[in-house]
């Protein structure tokens, strides 16, 4: 271990909160998800998903309903507001490296979005890996959000006033999207990015500092991007890799969250980078002294609830009339 990864393991390079969450985490004992079958892997991830996350709040309206994808497949969705008025609205991707994690394990963090920005938020089930591979999530999470800014008004939605986000690699989808809307002349006020993975070969800095953890380890980045490629050369492939994208210009304005200690956080700035050259404006926060997936430790970590309130007010902002 080199002294980099022993003083993060130590806790010297996370916040003292963060290096008791880690702690008991590992004193939990629980297999990491890659030493898992996928199946069992979904079914893990889905039972501790909301153990440190803060109350469920209850809001004015959450219905599920469905969204009819390009090959007829009908992707769950459910949509939350805290009120029955018109509102603007987020439409949203849950992490899990496109192999793990459903509309429930991100249940709680969008509501906490929809309530402290007041906006609405659809919450997209895209289809998972290894049953569906590179770019079946790609093309879910395009198709729930075309749809919604045609038809959102069925919704009782004010699609005119337009958002896309997610975490890990639903950040990657939302980065997508985002370029794709562009391209479809689809109007767009805001793409939220918390922690997204944006490179094909994980070979950043921070992607050898990290390779044992916390957390997000190499191993379980290597079992999820395994299960979801065909072919290595779909990780050269833009919409796996929005990093890779030929040109970002013209896309919507960025909030970017990302965690310091985090084998994504390089290309999460270089990702910020890469728009900013372009002169698309970026809001990029990266929270001190914590780990991928820390957005939903609010209930242990400050600095989650912190990001949440930044999410929000960015959304709230970006999409005011």
């Amino acid at each position: 271990m080199n002294k980099t990864l022993a003083a993060v393991a130590s806790g010297t390079l996370l916040t003292a909160k963060m290096a008791s969450v880690v702690e008991r985490m590992a004193r939990a004992g629980h297999p990491s998800l890659d030493q898992l079958t996928p199946d069992e892997a979904k079914a893990s991830y889905e039972k501790g998903a909301g153990v440190l996350e803060v109350p469920k709040p209850d809001l004015t309206r959450t219905e599920d309903f469905s969204i009819t994808a390009r090959d007829g497949f009908e992707i769950p969705a459910r949509l939350y507001a805290p009120s029955s008025a018109r509102l603007p609205v987020l439409v949203y991707f849950h992490g899990g490296g496109f192999t793990v994690g459903n509309i429930r394990t991100h249940d709680t963090l969008c509501r906490v979005l929809s309530l402290k920005s007041g906006c609405a938020v659809v919450s997209v089930d895209y289809r998972l890996a290894p049953a569906h591979k590179f770019p079946t999530a790609s093309d879910d999470a395009w198709d729930a959000f075309a749809f919604v800014a045609k038809e959102g008004a069925r919704l009782g939605l004010d699609a005119s006033r337009l958002a896309v986000g997610g975490d890990s690699a639903g950040g990657t989808l939302a980065a997508v999207c985002a370029i794709l809307a562009r391209d479809a002349g689809l109007p767009l006020a805001l793409q939220m990015l918390i922690y997204p993975g944006t490179t094909g070969h994980q070979d950043t800095p921070s992607h050898q500092m990290y390779a044992n953890g916390p957390l997000l380890t190499k191993a379980l980045i290597d079992f999820f991007f395994g299960q979801y490629v065909r072919t290595p050369a779909d990780r050269d492939d833009w919409r796996f890799a929005p990093l890779l994208a030929d040109d970002v210009d013209g896309v919507a304005p960025a909030w970017i969250g990302l965690a310091e200690c985090d084998p994504v956080v390089d290309e999460g700035i270089a990702y910020a980078d890469k728009l900013r050259a372009a002169g698309v404006a970026v809001d990029l926060e990266i929270y001190r002294g914590v780990i991928h997936e820390f957005l939903k430790m609010g209930r242990a970590i400050p600095e989650a609830l912190q990001a949440q309130d930044d999410a929000a007010r960015a959304l709230k902002e970006a999409l005011k009339p």
